[in-house]
């Protein structure tokens, strides 16, 4: 077919984030304009502007037949040849009234590939025809913000989006493909129910007694034993994103102490769910749950905040000061972990997952075991788990724990700041809550001290990130941006918010 002349009224006419993509890496300059229209590219034949009729350029687009918008908004000039040019001025059709409807109508189309983005990454499903004209109409007025509120209220985000973003952290393999269990459930309730995010370990409304079930009937009641009840939840979830059965609509907020045998003030949030204690309470030492802890709610393993200057007075009579005959090893390297870890883990001295079967099969019948005031391990002739004198002549010299009292001694020396940001405006972050002393006594106020701490705001915001924007921060931009969503984070801890302004951000232009 033969070309068109489409006439580009000068780009100072109109605004410029109507024409400029960046993800698509379009650039925008005085001198070059590259319009878009539903995705088709017009071709620069003449970037110079034309003299004595305002015209930025001439551009030749080939697939008129593509395009959704009436072909008179177009001015059409049969001469193909660029001499023609200086001949446009008499011939010029395109006003600008007409040029502002064109951009429009681009920028039309723009609001509503970003209105896809927003609830692809947020819902992961197709939206309905009316969802998308809706955010895109958001987008379009400036409220991008409250397009993706909508997309979040897609059954799809609790049934996928946030089971999937939870998943992981309920098992040391860190694998989405496991059972619904209670951990996940009770995380995805308190993110539908806008609950401060804390409340996961520990808040000042529940305190860590919370847990989420669902009243459905025909379900499984909620064991200590097994996971039938949330299994049975799981195989009923309606693959639709209407109607149906949903995490959204069909989980509701009770208590631990009443579904649990153990003290109002034993409860840990998710720490002392059924899930968490099956994945990291059995057998060992208890440590793995102080780990999966740090690493999966406050982003920092063990390996990246070993400090060794920190005292090793309460390193356990397990770990050796000579592994294989060299003190060294201890000095330089296990001491690092284990002086901050230890006095942290004595928290969960009272906690067990006693259990029947094979676990790494699945086929185990056990649950979470608490040594309530009055009981004795026959071992320890305390209150003690046995699990905390395992191997203890490999340094009998070492701390033998009596309780569970437990101390923070990384709120001083390199951790000191943990959480906080490089950014020199960041200089005055502390990484641990100054309103708390950094000791107590049971892990329900080792989870308050984790969940108030710098760490635990910038991790889930780096999550979120991660999830929505399907990229780790990775430019200076992406830096900034996560550090003022963490400040916005911490006023309400409500993530979804969070998710919110990750997908507005990294929704394209």
């Amino acid at each position: 077919m033969n070309p068109l002349w489409v006439i580009i009224p000068h780009a100072s006419h109109y605004k410029r984030d109507i024409c400029l993509n960046r993800d698509q890496g379009h650039e925008f300059s005085p001198g070059k304009l590259l319009l878009f229209i539903t995705g088709v590219p017009v071709r620069p034949v003449i970037t110079n502007s034309v003299t004595g009729n305002n015209i930025l350029g001439i551009y030749q687009y080939y697939a008129l037949e593509r395009m959704d918008m009436p072909a008179q908004h177009l001015a059409t000039l049969e001469e193909t040849s660029e001499k023609s040019a200086n001949r446009m001025n008499s011939r010029w059709l395109i006003t600008s009234a007409v040029m502002c409807s064109l951009m429009s109508a681009s920028a039309l189309a723009n609001s509503l590939d970003q209105a896809r983005r927003i609830y692809d990454r947020l819902a992961g499903v197709p939206p309905t025809t009316a969802v998308l004209n809706t955010m895109a109409s958001d987008i379009s007025s400036s409220n991008a913000t409250a397009a993706a509120m909508l997309a979040m209220d897609s059954p799809a985000f609790y049934n996928v989006t946030l089971k999937n973003f939870v998943m992981p952290w309920t098992n040391e393999a860190q694998t989405v493909f496991a059972p619904l269990n209670d951990y996940v459930a009770t995380v995805i309730g308190v993110v539908k129910d806008n609950i401060d995010f804390r409340e996961i370990l520990y808040g000042n409304t529940y305190q860590g007694n919370i847990l989420y079930t669902s009243g459905l009937s025909g379900l499984t009641t909620y064991s200590m034993t097994d996971n039938k009840h949330y299994e049975d939840l799981e195989a009923r979830l309606s693959i639709q994103d209407v109607g149906g059965i949903n995490l959204r609509d069909d989980l509701t907020r009770t208590t631990q102490t009443a579904h649990m045998d153990i003290p109002t003030n034993a409860t840990a949030g998710v720490l002392t769910t059924r899930a968490a204690a099956r994945a990291f309470f059995p057998d060992g030492t208890n440590r793995a749950m102080f780990r999966f802890t740090m690493k999966n709610l406050l982003c920092n393993d063990l390996e990246q905040i070993k400090d060794v200057t920190r005292a090793p007075d309460r390193i356990r009579q397990d770990v050796s000061r000579s592994p294989g005959g060299d003190s060294r090893i201890f000095l330089n390297a296990c001491i690092g972990c284990h002086a901050g870890m230890d006095p942290m883990t004595q928290a969960f001295a009272y906690y067990d997952y006693e259990y029947t079967g094979d676990i790494e099969a699945g086929t185990e019948t056990g649950k979470l075991v608490y040594n309530a005031p009055g009981m004795t391990d026959p071992i320890t002739g305390t209150r003690v788990k046995k699990k905390y004198l395992i191997n203890a002549s490999n340094f009998r010299y070492g701390f033998v724990t009596t309780n569970d009292d437990w101390q923070n001694y990384w709120r001083e020396g390199s951790n000191a700041k943990l959480g906080c940001s490089d950014e020199p405006n960041n200089s005055s972050c502390t990484g641990w809550s100054s309103s708390l002393t950094g000791k107590g006594t049971g892990a329900q106020s080792l989870a308050e001290e984790l969940a108030n701490s710098e760490a635990f705001a910038s991790c889930q915001v780096k999550k979120v990130f991660r999830t929505v924007c399907e990229h780790d921060a990775n430019s200076t931009s992406d830096l900034t941006k996560i550090e003022s969503m963490t400040a916005s984070f911490k006023s309400n801890y409500n993530l979804k918010d969070v998710f919110a302004t990750a997908a507005v951000y990294c929704m394209g232009n």
